[in-house]
């Protein structure tokens, strides 16, 4: 080993000398190293440049497809009419999202030049001192290594010119390529902003007004719709009228073959065992599901296979509308009985139809005027149709559905309103909410009922923390995190259909408080709470493996322990998503400071009492008292049932729950009755006659106590009687025992039971207080 270090060692000294060029033993010397390190530099500086060429040829070509795709947006963007809202929005996020990726992408060229600069300004110097060096001092070997770094030296420089002028060009055309970019994505911008308007504050003609002149508008609107969707054989864009048929024939097709595949395989290849009751009476809802994921896939695969756009955005919005369907679906299979799932899929049908509605709108890029004109209708009629179905199906649904179907009903009429008095698109996007806030909820169920269920399979509970803390992780902090998240998911997704999505997310990230001390954000917001729910499970699950590991090592001051360090690790833990919390709201903490130093006077005060509790408190907690230690406070005997670090609660003999501060439990003097075995000495007394005998009494009334080897008794020491007192009517004896604390006046009493018998046995009188009363006539 020692061999191999020496080794090691020697060839790093080897490789060091070799590609530096450090102090040497003389001039030529040094300069021999040099025309070796130049001559690798100049040999690797020539294969980069080969390698350069190709990708500046390459890069050229990138930019050469960049600018085209530009010119492609701008005229779309700029060949879009106002009133075509779908089409105008997804011509504004093909801009964005062009300039964003652009940037997301971009080369640090600017970097890389002020690095070539730096290196020409280098070896201008080093050439300089070179030139400057005088051969007469050197030798002839000398000065050949002079003359050849020189040669080199300049090789060098003018191979790093070369660079520094590609990296100029390309800096330049990259400039070019983001200026034409930038104001595309400044117009968009633009128009994002008026679609945001109109759709949210200016609104447009209430739905009585467009029907005032129905005829007029409805001419216009057919005669823009044949120009829109007319077949043109002359046409050859991927937008056409031909493509926009192709693609619901297509569509039909599909569905057409998901549902025979899922037929056959149902029918012949699912073995017979699953085919039970509960399966024939989902049978129709399991066959949709199949069906569904199936036409998913499809349309996946056509994604992935196609190259043409419109085939590509419409299978996209197909796909989401598919996982919006199996959703529901999937939920109904796994919470709803047969006999119920009928009626729990008519409950959803008005909103997959609306859906279904809004999404084929936003495929075929339908103009403004017939949105206005057709939807308010159809929303009107699926209002009634949710009404007809919770009339008529909500009492054989589960309570959880009930609840869904009155928010949905509330929606409908929302959105109808909306419609009514102009705002349709709004309507859509409030519909497109809650239909995506729907199927994330029923996601999040699906997987708490799958949860829940393999709980029971594998018998989760009754297991121990180091068996089942991934479920709990699941449970209680990736289930409430993606709850926390479906309510932005579902409003993004909203956005998504009029391309507004850039907006959504500039909206999460807007400061809703932006104060010098504070910065306050919807996204900031979620990752409090999300970082409270980590936490939280942090917190519950390093007290469990904690109790685990109490329990194991000593079982008798587990639960004392495990309160200590619950407090511990909630101080710990919640402090940490405290301060995490103040960092990401931007609170400065000189600035809490400055705030609690003006009250600290006042708190100082108030909090006296509080601050000696919880030091008593840590004491107690430190192996002073335990939980179902039995005490005794100034005559009080009670149970110790819990400590916190201001106060210990006990429940005495009688029932009585009490509290006390933890100071006053040491100002009282308190006695802890379990602590050292468990036991305590109790006397039992009792008298005999003058004239008996004391030493057979105490032999025995011991054997008699000795021989019940009472439960409550402690089996290591004997009971011991001895005399007490000499008494005007009897001699006087104690008898001494070791009681269990908590059981003292049960055992007083069966040992006065037992003294009693004794002394019966054996004659033994019992002396008890008598008077002569002399009756004077």
């Amino acid at each position: 080993m020692k061999r191999l270090l020496l080794f090691c060692v020697f060839a790093l000294a080897i490789i060091v000398e070799a590609g530096a060029v450090l102090k040497e033993k003389d001039l030529e010397q040094t300069l021999g190293i040099l025309r070796t390190e130049l001559k690798q530099y100049n040999s690797e500086l020539t294969r980069r440049s080969t390698a350069r060429k190709d990708r500046t040829k390459r890069l050229i070509q990138q930019l050469m497809s960049t600018m085209k795709r530009a010119d492609q947006n701008a005229l779309m963007l700029y060949s879009q009419q106002q009133d075509n809202v779908f089409d105008l929005t997804y011509a504004c996020h093909e801009a964005t999202k062009q300039y964003h990726d652009f940037h997301r992408n971009q080369l640090p060229f600017t970097s890389f030049l002020e690095k070539t600069e730096g290196e020409i300004v280098r070896y201008d110097s080093l050439i300089n001192h070179l030139q400057g060096i005088p051969t007469r001092i050197m030798t002839k070997y000398g000065a050949q290594n002079r003359d050849s770094c020189l040669v080199i030296a300049k090789s060098i420089r003018e191979k790093l010119e070369d660079n520094a002028s590609t990296l100029r060009r390309n800096i330049y055309l990259y400039t070019k390529a983001e200026n034409r970019l930038k104001e595309l994505n400044e117009y968009a911008n633009k128009r994002y902003n008026e679609i945001q308007q109109n759709i949210f504050i200016n609104g447009g003609d209430s739905y009585p007004t467009l029907i005032q002149n129905l005829s007029r508008r409805w001419q216009q609107m057919g005669d823009n719709l044949r120009k829109k969707y007319s077949f043109n054989a002359n046409a050859n864009s991927q937008w056409s009228a031909e493509w926009i048929f192709g693609m619901f024939l297509g569509i039909l097709f599909y569905v057409i073959v998901a549902i025979i595949l899922n037929l056959l395989f149902f029918k012949f290849a699912l073995p017979n065992k699953f085919k039970t009751e509960e399966f024939k009476k989902k049978r129709s809802c399991i066959i949709m599901a199949t069906t569904t994921f199936t036409f998913a896939i499809i349309q996946g695969l056509v994604i992935s296979q196609s190259s043409q756009n419109f085939l590509i955005m419409a299978s996209s919005l197909l796909v989401e509308y598919s996982w919006l369907l199996g959703v529901i679906l999937i939920s109904l299979l796994l919470r709803v009985k047969g006999e119920q799932i009928k009626s729990a899929f008519r409950i959803y049908a008005p909103l997959i139809a609306v859906g279904f509605v809004v999404i084929g709108c936003r495929i075929i890029l339908i103009p403004n005027e017939l949105v206005n004109l057709i939807l308010p209708p159809i929303l009107l009629a699926c209002t009634i149709w949710q009404w007809i179905v919770i009339r008529r199906h909500n009492q054989n649904i589960p309570r959880s559905d009930i609840f869904y179907t009155y928010i949905s009903l509330i929606v409908f009429v929302s959105s109808v309103v909306c419609s009514f008095i102009g705002y349709t698109l709004f309507a859509v996007q409030l519909i497109i909410w809650w239909i995506m806030q729907l199927t994330c909820i029923l996601t999040i169920n699906c997987l708490s009922r799958y949860l829940e269920i393999y709980a029971k399979r594998k018998r989760l509970m009754q297991k121990p923390i180091t068996k089942t803390w991934a479920y709990y992780l699941v449970e209680k902090t990736v289930i409430p995190i993606l709850g926390v998240h479906s309510v932005m998911l579902s409003i993004y997704w909203a956005a998504k259909v009029f391309n507004l999505t850039d907006m959504c997310i500039r909206i999460f990230m807007y400061p809703i408080i932006n104060m010098e001390n504070l910065q306050v954000s919807i996204i900031k917001l979620t990752m409090v709470i999300n970082a409270w729910f980590l936490f939280r499970y942090i917190s519950k699950t390093t007290l469990a493996f904690l109790r685990m590991h109490y329990e194991i090592s000593d079982p008798s001051t587990a639960a004392s322990k495990e309160v200590m360090g619950r407090n511990v690790i909630q101080v710990l833990v919640w402090g940490a998503w405290l301060m995490f919390s103040l960092s990401l709201f931007h609170i400065s903490l000189a600035w809490l400071l400055a705030i609690s130093g003006g009250l600290s006077t006042g708190i100082g005060f108030a909090s006296k009492d509080i601050i000696e509790n919880i030091y008593y408190g840590a004491s107690l907690m430190a192996g002073r008292i335990k939980v179902g230690d039995w005490i005794d406070v100034d005559g009080t005997m009670g149970k110790v049932v819990s400590i916190s670090y201001t106060s210990t609660i006990i429940e005495s003999m009688q029932g009585e729950v009490i509290g006390f501060q933890n100071a006053q439990l040491f100002t009282k003097n308190y006695k802890n009755l379990t602590r050292n075995h468990g036991y305590v000495m109790a006397s039992v007394p009792f008298g005999v006659a003058y004239g008996s005998n004391l030493k057979e009494v105490a032999n025995m009334v011991e054997e008699a106590v000795n021989r019940m080897r009472h439960q409550y008794l402690d089996p290591e020491k004997q009971a011991k009687c001895i005399v007490t007192e000499m008494a005007d009517s009897s001699v006087n004896f104690k008898l001494v025992v070791w009681v269990d604390a908590p059981k003292r006046a049960v055992v007083i009493s069966d040992m006065l039971k037992c003294i009693y018998d004794t002394l019966n046995e054996h004659n033994i009188s019992i002396p008890f207080p008598q008077r002569d009363i002399h009756m004077i006539s």
